[in-house]
């Protein structure tokens, strides 16, 4: 960035101004340039003030209607009431002061037929909206030229995202005392010159005066284009450098065992044929982690696809070659499930140098920070003698204390749960840089891949193993007595008929406003109420509820009143969720899985992972207050068998609210890969990049991963020539800076994590 662009605000506008701006996070000029309008008003086209919102802080292009000042009756002062208007529609505006005297300023200013922007939030009076104390900014103001008056009316007026302490025409102007004054030396430009010249793309300072100050609707949608094709560039020209820079480092070549071998004998035993899917991505994988580059693959498939399968056989090629492989899970359930499942599958080729072990045998060691001191001992020695080809854990495999004979894969489950430095720290216990196996049970959108996976290399796996029964999604309306009360008696014919059923609740405390109780946990969303597992931690808990709403449920309060329901007497209920101690939990998932509790009261720790193959009902309380791919995992839990699944979401989310909108879409298709599209039209602004979209230098402010596919495709394709000819940028200093600049350490992380 210039010297200019990082000249402080207090220098250009001045001590007091820069403050009020602060508070927008906008503290150089280069943040203040960066702080684009939200969107532009037509000239002579008035504000819809039908669509106002009350809490919401606005600014309108409104009209004045009349304009009064009386005496207010119940105390003391006068009160100006104007009524301004769309030409439809209209608000009412309130100014208080002391004396009548005050008020004439605004009464003199706020004449009939005069036009303006006001700005305040929007509140409620006598069944009214209002503004109360209004900031406002005439267009044609007195003192003003009329040939200026005249052309300022006739350009697009740009709206910024304002906030109390700063107005939009306040902002404007500033932009204007800045913008007037730069030089166009003094804005470097991140996309090189032959590149803006292959699409007919203007320049930065161009695209610049565009946005701030256009002369027609053309200019700021010619600017728009630019700076979306800029952030798309930026972003996809920094992934394409870490593609680069991982193709560099050299890995382990870990070909497939010509003769027999653990693999061999896996696939052997197998009790089910792989599907095709299963197959090809089986093939690709060995063909990866048989080169001496690193592989770097994000592993995504539908519910239930089998993506188990194929991590295994991959962590099996890696134990044929000498290596070892280590899966990394988000919470010790997970973790636990994965060791036992993975045992499970392999059977004697899991008792490597134990009686009953076959010849090609290893072993799967499980490290948690709950084990005991002899099973932890016991752990790290087969970890460091490679006794244990694959090496099941949570964060406790991150310790200094761990170490590998050999570490030659490392398999993430659940991405998002683990940021950059965790991955790496493990990554770093191998003699040389291990392949790297992503996997994620949320299908993810081509665009959101490209955007947020875009220095992984993908597969997907999209069929469902054969034998695999069909599941069915119901809304229960939670006020409904007679629908509720069947939803228990329908869990009550599972039970009777020797199957499971899921209860899940988004808190585990009725005394507890949050989603869980106890310290927050290191990847929980920043001020929100966490656990040691982040699951038990909901994505939707800030969206707003109607007035008057009944508290969340919690698991503790629902296994009470279900122990008491008569549909269930004499069904053994159990309780989970992240604040019971290790052993509990493993009890209750035992007691769960063999049966002798049939019913599971617990929070979304069992989203992921789970796998009990006789459950075949999971009922969902409060299921508005989770997201589309929470629900989705959730669903999976059940119908993994032959039998049937049924999932029921009870709601009394409205019709048309974002809530209801989520569960219909659940209730409408099992399709992951389709929902996760829906997903992504529905989530609020900033969710794609989570915290990575906020803050002062935020990478993306219009691009959108949806509706820009294909300028997020052209960017990628420019930034591989880019990368491919100068990977370190050299000639291009003004990238690498953006770069630096926009996508800092925090941002980097999202990126690994999202």
């Amino acid at each position: 960035m210039s010297a200019r662009l990082e000249e402080p605000l207090t220098k250009a506008l001045g001590a007091r101004t820069a403050g009020a701006f602060a508070k927008l996070g906008l503290e150089t000029v280069g943040d203040l340039l960066e702080h684009y309008p939200r969107r532009y008003e037509a000239p002579g086209r008035l504000t819809d003030l039908a669509t106002l919102v009350p809490g919401e802080h606005v600014t309108v292009l409104a009209r004045v209607q009349q304009a009064t000042v009386r005496r207010m009756r119940s105390r003391d002062g006068a009160l100006l009431e104007v009524r301004v208007t769309d030409g439809v529609g209209s608000l009412d505006l309130t100014f208080f002061a002391r004396k009548a005297g005050v008020l004439g300023f605004h009464e003199r200013r706020l004449v009939p037929g005069r036009t303006a922007l006001f700005t305040g939030t929007v509140g409620e009076y006598r069944g009214r909206r209002q503004l109360s104390h209004p900031d406002y900014e005439l267009l044609g103001a007195d003192g003003e030229g009329a040939d200026e008056a005249i052309e300022a009316a006739s350009r697009p007026i740009p709206i910024y995202p304002a906030g109390a302490s700063v107005a939009t025409w306040q902002i404007h102007r500033a932009v204007r005392t800045v913008l007037d004054t730069l030089a166009e030396d003094e804005v470097p430009d991140p996309v090189p010159h032959d590149v803006l010249a292959e699409r007919g793309l203007v320049p930065r300072f161009r695209a610049l005066h565009d946005l701030h100050v256009p002369t027609t609707d053309a200019e700021w949608r010619r600017g728009r284009v630019r700076v979306r094709f800029e952030e798309a560039f930026v972003l996809q020209t920094a992934l394409a450098q870490r593609r680069t820079r991982a193709e560099r480092r050299a890995a382990a070549a870990r070909p497939p065992r010509p003769g027999p071998g653990v693999l061999a004998a896996f696939d052997a035993s197998l009790p089910f044929t792989l599907t095709g899917g299963q197959r090809e991505v089986g093939a690709t994988i060995a063909a990866d982690l048989a080169r001496d580059r690193p592989m770097r693959r994000l592993l995504q498939g539908e519910v239930g696809s089998g993506k188990t399968v194929v991590a295994l056989r991959a962590m099996l090629q890696v134990v044929d070659a000498g290596g070892q492989a280590a899966l990394l899970a988000p919470t010790e359930v997970l973790a636990a499930q994965h060791a036992r499942s993975l045992a499970a599958l392999l059977g004697p080729l899991a008792e490597g140098g134990m009686l009953g072990g076959t010849e090609h045998a290893t072993r799967v060691a499980l490290l948690t920070g709950s084990l005991g001191a002899a099973a932890r001992k016991a752990a790290l020695l087969d970890a460091a003698s490679g006794a244990a080809g694959i090496v099941v854990g949570t964060h406790a495999l991150l310790g200094d204390q761990v170490q590998f004979a050999d570490l030659g894969l490392v398999v993430v489950d659940e991405q998002h749960r683990f940021g950059v430095e965790q991955r790496d720290a493990l990554r770093a216990k191998g003699s040389s840089e291990p392949h790297l196996l992503v996997m994620t049970a949320t299908p993810i959108p081509r665009t959101v891949a490209m955007t947020v996976f875009g220095d992984l290399e993908t597969s997907a796996l999209t069929e469902v193993p054969a034998g695999r029964a069909a599941r069915v999604t119901h809304v229960v309306p939670a006020s409904n007595d007679v629908w509720v009360r069947r939803t228990w008696a329908r869990v009550r014919e599972e039970v009777d008929a020797g199957r499971r059923a899921y209860v899940v609740a988004p808190r585990i405390h009725p005394d507890d406003p949050g989603a869980a109780d106890g310290p927050a946990g290191p990847t929980a969303p920043a001020g929100r109420p966490g656990t040691d597992e982040t699951d038990d931690v909901l994505d939707f808990l800030d969206e707003p509820t109607e007035g008057g709403a009944p508290p969340l449920r919690a698991v503790l309060e629902v296994a009470e009143e279900l122990r008491a329901a008569p549909e269930l007497a004499g069904v053994g209920i159990g309780v989970l969720h992240g604040q019971l101690p290790p052993a509990d939990k493993d009890r209750a998932m035992a007691a769960f899985a063999d049966g002798s509790v049939p019913v599971l009261v617990a929070t979304t720790v069992v989203e992921v992972g789970v796998d009990v193959p006789q459950a075949t009902v999971m009922v969902v309380l409060d299921a508005e207050r989770f997201g589309i791919s929470q629900l989705h995992q959730l669903r999976g839990r059940v119908g993994r068998g032959t039998d049937p699944g049924l999932c029921l979401l009870v709601s009394d989310a409205p019709p048309g609210s974002p809530g209801r909108a989520r569960l219909d879409a659940l209730a409408a298709t099992t399709d992951g890969f389709e929902l996760a599209e829906v997903d992504l039209e529905l989530r609020r602004e900033g969710d794609v990049l989570g915290a990575a979209q906020s803050g002062r230098s935020s990478s993306l402010r219009f691009l959108r991963v949806v509706q820009d596919a294909a300028v997020i495709e052209d960017a990628r394709s420019a930034a591989v020539r880019l990368v491919a000819d100068d990977p370190e940028l050299v000639g291009a200093p003004a990238l690498a800076a953006a770069i630096a600049e926009r996508l800092d350490a925090e941002r980097e992380e999202f990126l690994e994590r999202a």
